[in-house]
């Protein structure tokens, strides 16, 4: 593997000829749009596009990026804040999450790890967060490859902040927020599945350890498949998940869909993820040994 580093804005991690991801750390966002992290392009090992930036419908939606809709007064997600009663209204609340310093850039035989640490502040510039961020990217056979995204959040902001999303604000089944992933537009009407079996916006809400989407591509036909694995000492684990197919792809892990989480004074909060981008689609019993590699490597 290999990474090739843009210095001041984005790594490119590759295996052979193709590159796998971008992460871009220090981005060009409007506020308007929570600038924050992402990673974009996303590919697969045979080299198809598996994620989808700035889409029209949601400009703030980038491949796959750690966002969060509500931490305290403040909108880290992008775009209008839900407000109950009054639907989404536009707040000067866009807060941004901001690259500081790089801590790690190493490549190791089959994996290539990134670390940087970074500040959380509102749109005003007043501190909110400090965030410790690691990156993990590892071939795992020949079709997949595995991210491990791993974060540690310290408030410092003076006072409690509290995690939620538009379902604890009153807005039913909309408790986005967290890692968060769009695919491409191909992969509208494609199939979701957890640990239960498949389906698609019906499985919303619910709760598991893993989700995956499976998804197809214009031009060629061929498939891909997107698995995402939540690690058991998360908070809340298994989380509900936020997913679409029937409007467009997406999947989420979201930790506060239905229940806030309260962060005092200078604590700290910690996750970590496994996302499997694999060639082809699996299958059912497939899909289920991709999300056993990605639990593996937790």
């Amino acid at each position: 593997m290999r990474a090739d580093h843009a210095l001041g804005r984005s790594v490119t991690v590759s295996e052979g000829d193709v590159q796998l991801c971008t992460y871009v750390y220090r981005p060009q966002t409007p506020q308007l749009e929570s600038p924050k992290p992402y990673l974009h392009p996303i590919r697969t090992l045979a080299g198809d596009l598996v994620s989808l930036y700035r889409p029209h419908d949601h400009v703030w939606h980038k491949g796959i990026a750690w966002s969060l809709p509500y931490v305290g007064e403040h909108n880290f997600w992008g775009g209008p804040t839900y407000v109950h009663g009054h639907s989404y209204v536009q707040k000067e609340n866009n807060g941004s999450a901001t690259h500081r310093r790089m801590t790690d850039l190493s490549v190791s035989g089959d994996a290539v790890t990134l670390a940087h640490e970074l500040d959380w502040t509102s749109q005003q510039g007043a501190p909110v967060l400090t965030e410790e961020r690691s990156l993990t990217a590892r071939v795992i056979d020949d079709t997949s490859w595995v991210l491990v995204f791993a974060t540690r959040m310290t408030n410092v902001s003076g006072g409690v902040l509290d995690f939620g999303s538009p379902t604890t604000k009153g807005r039913a089944n909309a408790g986005y927020g967290g890692l968060f992933w769009r695919g491409p537009r191909s992969f509208t009407g494609g199939v979701v599945q957890s640990p239960d079996g498949t389906g698609a916006d019906d499985l919303r809400g619910k709760r598991a350890e893993w989700f995956a989407f499976r998804g197809r591509h214009d031009g060629t036909g061929g498939a891909s498949t997107v698995v995402m694995i939540d690690d058991t000492a998360n908070p809340q684990h298994p989380p509900q998940w936020f997913t679409r197919s029937e409007e467009f792809a997406c999947l989420n892990p979201a930790p506060f869909f239905s229940a806030e989480l309260a962060l005092d004074a200078h604590a700290s909060l910690a996750f970590r993820y496994a996302v499997v981008i694999a060639s082809g689609d699996h299958g059912e019993l497939g899909t289920r040994t991709l999300a056993d590699l990605g639990r593996s490597v937790l």
